[in-house]
């Protein structure tokens, strides 16, 4: 039960009832006041009680995990999820017979799933969180991946002294090329495009001839 409708002899004993018979706090309740009730003559008389609802709120990361499972099981496949809070970063470890498949080639699955569940989570949330989804540690083998990348194209950049252009990523490995680079005082790096295409250019800080 998510949603209850109750009555009292006010609208605080109303929501009271109410909190009580759904189990929650009132920080996690919707309280719609339908009527603020009326005290009878002599308090006998003419009188109505007052008559509230109130609905559980909605969780984002449920919302999320219930997205996930939703959406994965129209593609086919059964997941199950770990979660993980660590103040605004919220990481879902996901688990399938079919990990290659929800993973996709260079991780574009999961990356198109975490997109959608960003969007979802904060759609619900109070504040603004970020939605990490990882499987068979494939965010730490990318950082790796990315990492060398960096390395490779940053060289490419200098000795071509040309731009080179990444393809597109969401921020967070964008991030990891960022970090990866900052300490090179020869090339520079810059984010363009727009989400969730945008991608890095990396480019030799000596003057084009």
């Amino acid at each position: 039960m998510s949603q209850i409708t109750m009555t009292g002899a006010t609208v605080e004993e109303a929501v009271t009832a109410a909190l009580t018979k759904l189990q929650i706090s009132q920080e996690k309740a919707e309280v719609t006041v339908i009527d603020e009730g009326k005290k009878g003559f002599l308090g006998l008389i003419g009188g109505r009680p007052a008559k509230v609802t109130v609905s559980k709120k909605k969780d984002a990361i449920e919302e999320v995990d219930r997205y996930l499972k939703d959406v994965t099981r129209h593609m086919g496949l059964e997941i199950q999820t770990n979660v993980k809070k660590d103040g605004k970063i919220v990481t879902f470890q996901l688990e399938s017979e079919k990990i290659a498949l929800l993973i996709g080639k260079r991780g574009q699955t999961l990356n198109s799933l975490q997109y959608l569940a960003q969007l979802v989570a904060n759609q619900h949330a109070a504040q603004f969180l970020t939605i990490i989804l990882d499987a068979e540690n494939y965010r730490q083998r990318r950082q790796e991946t990315l990492e060398h990348l960096a390395k490779k194209m940053a060289d490419q950049a200098v000795r071509s002294n040309r731009p080179v252009k990444l393809e597109p990523m969401p921020s967070y490995e964008r991030k990891i090329i960022h970090n990866a680079l900052s300490g090179r005082r020869d090339i520079e790096t810059n984010s363009e495009g727009v989400e969730p295409h945008r991608y890095l250019m990396i480019q030799s800080k000596r003057k084009l001839k």
